[in-house]
């Protein structure tokens, strides 16, 4: 006990003397280092919220309360395998019914997330076809009201992947649209949506680019492309623009991992509107058509047809008794607006087309023998879901030394089975291509076997002996061949721009 107050009291004494000094050294130091005191100062500083760029704050709380979670509920009714030996005589005899099991059917429940967006005040919401396609219950969920409501399916459209919802409700907060035509390669975006269902979810970034298409994921495919965050939950959500305004539906990624790798699209909000005002009004969508089958335009078609760039579809064939037949409008005319819009390629003609109603009238500036032409045509009515096919090939391997566009293709007369057999039309005459060599120019402009040739450099073709006197003679380091070409069910013309000059090894 003594031993410890001892060291108690021993250590008090050293604290006080190493106190005592300490206090000597900075009284001593006090005179010379008053005056150089470090000072502290700590200042709040607060966002200026009011200047473009340096906060998306304010454009975020406009349209956040317009964005809702989707859940959909899909019902699958299944019944268990029956046990296979239950039908075997002897087996039964041995074991009677106690491996029978239970069969009867179960239903079972899958479901599925994704987001919308509240377009009007009375409940119309828009949302991506796939998140409801198959439910047979939808909620809607709004974040700012916490409140739940059932929704109803006014309407699907599987070729442009846009539906629309109906709850009962008021005075909801619908987001303002925008003209996505007028949308720019650079312009800031954000998304909105609930990925992963881990919440609503804001992603910044620009539109990355604009008429995306080809892609295979819808058949009207016209996509905003941007590097905004998207990720499985967002489909349905909200692209909308630095002050806010709706620009495009949130429908699908390109990535490999199945996570956003900075490539998303949206379907335009014009795309959208155009679905939605169809489904509200008539619970049906209606396309016009114009009865071409269009392509697009490369290097090879622009020199031929004379034309300064490669923008605009270019028309290959016209169904008897169309629209288009009916106007006037004839097989290589190139198609560059209509109604003022420009026309980039097949698939832009497609999709403007696609948002016009059957009856209406369009007025389409063509490109004709290198003269602009205006022309009025009065839509019809898309039979079915007619798809235009592109038809590009990607078949050579630029091996082979031929002088000629056509060297490498057989061709041969066409007889009364042939006819039969791929359904040519009795007025259809031309030169049957039998084969095509695969290193050949013909093979990497697109000629394929059972192709009809119909025209070389623009000068018809009747038969066999037709196209290789024509070729023969053909001058210029390209010909254009124009052929008649079936595709399953449909069939038409289009042109192919073939080399006309020797390859080398």
């Amino acid at each position: 006990m003594k031993l410890i107050s001892k060291s108690v009291y021993g250590l008090f004494g050293i604290t006080a003397v190493v106190s005592l000094v300490f206090s000597l050294a900075r009284s001593t130091s006090s005179g010379r280092e008053s005056q150089a005191q470090p000072q502290f100062t700590v200042s709040t500083t607060h966002v200026n919220r009011d200047r473009p760029g340096t906060s998306y704050a304010p454009v975020v709380k406009k349209v956040a309360p317009s964005v809702v979670n989707i859940y959909s509920t899909r019902f699958i009714k299944e019944r268990p395998m029956r046990n296979p030996f239950m039908n075997d005589p002897f087996f039964r005899q041995f074991f009677g019914n106690q491996f029978q099991g239970d069969d009867r059917e179960r239903t079972r429940k899958e479901q599925a997330l994704g987001s919308g967006v509240i377009v009007s005040a009375d409940g119309y919401i828009l949302t991506a076809n796939h998140v409801v396609a198959d439910a047979d219950e939808v909620k809607v969920s709004i974040a700012d009201s916490k409140k739940e409501y059932t929704a109803k399916i006014i309407g699907k459209d599987r070729a442009t992947d846009v539906a629309v919802l109906k709850i009962s409700a008021n005075n909801l907060p619908a987001v303002v649209l925008a003209d996505s035509d007028q949308i720019e390669i650079g312009d800031v975006v954000l998304a909105l949506g609930n990925p992963f269902g881990i919440g609503q979810t804001v992603t910044m970034g620009i539109v990355s680019a604009t008429g995306r298409s080809g892609l295979g994921f819808n058949g009207y495919e016209d996509f905003i492309q941007t590097d905004a965050a998207i990720n499985p939950g967002n489909s349905g959500g909200a692209l909308v623009d630095a002050e806010g305004r709706l620009v495009g539906i949130n429908t699908a990624i390109i990535s490999r991992s199945g996570g956003n790798q900075g490539i998303g699209l949206a379907v335009p909000v014009n795309l959208a509107r155009s679905v939605l005002e169809r489904l509200v009004s008539g619970g049906k969508i209606k396309r016009g058509y114009l009865g071409i089958m269009p392509q697009d335009i490369d290097a090879g078609l622009a020199k031929q047809f004379n034309l300064s760039d490669e923008d605009g579809a270019l028309v290959g064939d016209i169904t008897h008794d169309s629209p288009a037949q009916k106007a006037g409008l004839k097989a290589g005319d190139v198609i560059i607006s209509v109604n003022g819009k420009k026309i980039s390629g097949a698939q832009s003609l497609k999709v403007t087309v696609s948002q016009l109603e059957p009856g209406t009238q369009a007025t389409l500036k063509i490109l004709r023998n290198g003269l602009v032409k205006t022309m009025v045509v009065t839509l019809g009515e898309l039979p079915g879901d007619v798809a235009a096919a592109n038809g590009n090939q990607d078949n050579s391997d630029g091996s082979s030394g031929k002088a000629d566009a056509l060297d490498g293709v057989t061709v041969a007369d066409i007889d009364s089975e042939i006819r039969g057999q791929l359904r040519i039309p009795s007025s259809i005459r031309g030169a049957l291509v039998t084969e095509v060599s695969a290193d050949s120019n013909s093979a990497e402009a697109g000629l394929q076997a059972n192709d009809l040739i119909v025209e070389i450099n623009r000068q018809p073709v009747s038969n066999s002996e037709d196209a290789v006197r024509i070729c023969r003679n053909a001058k210029g380091e390209q010909i254009l061949v124009k052929i008649w070409r079936r595709m399953g069910d449909f069939a038409g013309t289009r042109y192919l721009s073939v080399d006309n000059t020797k390859r080398s090894k």
